[in-house]
Parts: structure tokens; C-alpha cells; sequence
């Protein structure tokens, strides 16, 4: 009888993911807000309207708004023209990821950038088969704004913006999701602050490849072009671990 190998059978019998519906709300407006996609002092809609978007109920709502209040990323203002607004954090400092860089081990990092290539890799070929000319304009946009940005938040924050147009281009709910939950996780670390202008030359010229294959409908050319740009990141970050560990 055929018997499956040890690895396979424990992502069997992994556990299964307990968030409750608060910690996935907050959770996910920390990360736009966390990558950008809702700026600083920008007004949160009404926990109502909130609670209808998000297709949960309005207490839901309002104990994810406390836990973003906890952690310091919302402020709530009362009175005339009150409500929720973002608070946006300082970036990272050189020394912060160098201390997150090195609490994640060479087998998690590269894991964690494998499954990055696969997401974005995808996003890529699905985005030049289904993406529309508006989609296109996004994607030019948000390849402008890497090349011009002149800080390593800046140059973060466009990073992670062009992914996240390919994948809204790619029209695919949960591969945005999921693209927008690894730029949470990984984001911080793919621009580390000590890195030079070099490095984003590179990237930008990267993200113009990747733009016209998607315009050109090419979606294989697409998909290496988008894997290609995240093993040169994978390879930049490994980089920086192994010199931690020296």
C-alpha cells in the first residue's frame, strides 16, 4: 500500500486557522494601513458602512476598531466631523529589520519568498491575460512612482503598490488578498533602508519589464518576469541573513 511521506501527511494535520471575524477585520485594515493603501489621517468609513462592505456585523466592526486603536493605528475624534481616522506608522529603522531579519530562519525566509514567487508569479499571468487599459494606467502609475521615490519608505510603499495593481489586475479576490497579506508580512524586508539607489534603479527597470509584458498580453513572459523580481529580492535578503549571522 502506497504510504505518503512525513512532510506531506503533516500539512494534513497542520492546525487550522482560529482568527475570529475581529482579528481578521483588524487585521486586514492594519495591513492597508500599514502598506499605504489607507493614508495617514484619512477618515475610515462609518462603522455601519464599514460593517456592509465588510459583510459583518457593526459590533464586529467596532472591536476591530478598538484593537487598531490599541495598536495605535486608528484615532477616534468625537464630536462635529468626528469618526475614525488612520495613523499611519513611522517606518521601520535599519536597526528594526536587522532584528526582524534576524529572528526568521534561512528554511522560513526561503519558504516564505517561494510562496511569494507563486502568488506574484501568478498575479503576473493572469494580469496580462485579464487586464484592462485602466488596469494598465494603475500599473503605469505605480511603476512612476518607484522610479521616483526618494526614500526607503517611499521606495517601500511603491514596491508594494505595483504588486498590489497586478494582482487587482489580475482580477482574482483571493489572489489579493493574498498578495496583500504577504506584502505585510515580507514588505518591510524586500526595501530594507540600507540598501542604495542602485538596488532601485534595478527594481524600477524590473517593474517597466514586467508592465510591458503584461500590456503585450504575454502572460508566461509575465509570470517569469514577476518570479524573476522576487528571487532578485530573495537573493538581496538571504544575503543580509547570512551576514547577521557572521
Amino acid at each position: 500500500m502506497h504510504r505518503w511521506a512525513p512532510d506531506a501527511r503533516a500539512a494534513v494535520f497542520a492546525p487550522l486557522d482560529t482568527l475570529s471575524r475581529t482579528e481578521l477585520v483588524a487585521g486586514r485594515l492594519a495591513d492597508a494601513i500599514v502598506l499605504g493603501l489607507l493614508a495617514d489621517e484619512e477618515q475610515l468609513p462609518s462603522e455601519a458602512d464599514l460593517a456592509a462592505q465588510l459583510a459583518v456585523s457593526t459590533v464586529t466592526v467596532r472591536e476591530a476598531l478598538t484593537v487598531l486603536r490599541e495598536r495605535g493605528l486608528v484615532e477616534t475624534r468625537r464630536g462635529r466631523g468626528g469618526g475614525s481616522f488612520v495613523k499611519a506608522p513611522a517606518d521601520p529603522t535599519a536597526a528594526e529589520l536587522r532584528e526582524r531579519l534576524a529572528r526568521i530562519s534561512l528554511i522560513e525566509l526561503r519558504d516564505l519568498f517561494d510562496h511569494y514567487a507563486a502568488v506574484g508569479g501568478t498575479a503576473g499571468r493572469l494580469a496580462a491575460e485579464r487586464a484592462s487599459a485602466e488596469d494598465i494606467e494603475r500599473l503605469e502609475r505605480a511603476a512612476d512612482q518607484l522610479a521616483a521615490a526618494t526614500d526607503p519608505g517611499a521606495r517601500r510603499r511603491a514596491e508594494g503598490y505595483f504588486h498590489l495593481e497586478i494582482a487587482a489586475a489580475a482580477q482574482s479576490a483571493r489572489l489579493a488578498r493574498e498578495e496583500l497579506a504577504l506584502q505585510s508580512e515580507l514588505g518591510a524586508l524586500l526595501w530594507a533602508p540600507f540598501e542604495g539607489e542602485a538596488v532601485q534603479r534595478r527594481a524600477a527597470a524590473q517593474h517597466r519589464e514586467i508592465l510591458a509584458a503584461i500590456a503585450d498580453g504575454d502572460g508566461a513572459s509575465a509570470r517569469d518576469l514577476v518570479e524573476a523580481h522576487v528571487r532578485a529580492a530573495a537573493e538581496r535578503v538571504t544575503e543580509l541573513r547570512l551576514n547577521l549571522l557572521t
